[in-house]
């Protein structure tokens, strides 16, 4: 692939921020696949583990404080949250999985619900999988992976808190990331690096959404 010129690098960046510079509002969160709302355009999908950011960044990408809620609280979101402006894309914030003090109940209805919605969702274009760069994949991660690669739905890792770790802490979680991905079908190559607290790398993540939406 021919390395990006500096001016095609700018273009997509300016692209992906005036996509998200539109007022972005909450459709409806829904706890079964009954609830969903009909597809209106492509949507983009946003999963990781409780309490890894999805709600920080998603703000971060629109440029909102508090279009997704927030907390420190682990298990707080556990809908499928629709988030929409005017034109472009909707963002689907996805229930958080690994929280500790969830019931087996809990678990097995949220993991239905997301293997459902990923199989059977056609205007799904990809799945942004969040990971903590302090921490690297985890065994539940591993899983959600796993449930991927079965419903063979393109995702792509994201690492959140970015700015926490020491950046040779950091370079080694990239590069075991890479390494967990290389052999999985479904991987969209590359691991865009992020931090909803500094906004490292949140216009390259903007601009990725845009070229999948075809700005």
């Amino acid at each position: 692939m021919p390395e990006e010129k500096p001016a095609d690098s700018v273009r997509r960046i300016e692209t992906g921020r005036l996509l998200f510079a539109r007022p972005w509002r909450f459709v409806l969160g829904t706890p079964t696949l009954a609830g969903l709302p009909a597809p209106r355009g492509i949507e983009v999908a946003f999963a990781g583990r409780s309490n890894v950011g999805k709600s920080s960044l998603i703000n971060a990408l629109v440029g909102q404080k508090a279009l997704a809620r927030t907390s420190n609280t682990p298990g707080r979101t556990q809908e499928l949250n629709f988030f929409a402006a005017d034109e472009g894309p909707t963002i689907v914030d996805m229930p958080g999985y690994g929280y500790a003090r969830a019931s087996k109940r809990q678990v097995r209805d949220w993991t239905r619900l997301l293997f459902d919605f990923l199989r059977g969702r056609a205007s799904l274009r990809r799945v942004y999988l969040l990971i903590d760069a302090r921490h690297g994949i985890k065994a539940n991660d591993l899983e959600a992976l796993d449930l991927f690669d079965q419903s063979a739905v393109s995702y792509q890792v994201v690492l959140t808190k970015a700015d926490k770790p020491t950046p040779a802490d950091l370079a080694a979680v990239v590069a075991a990331t890479e390494q967990a991905l290389a052999r999985r079908p479904a991987a969209y190559p590359g691991i865009v690096v992020t931090s909803a607290t500094t906004g490292l790398g949140i216009d390259i993540l903007r601009a990725e959404i845009a070229e999948l939406a075809g700005q």
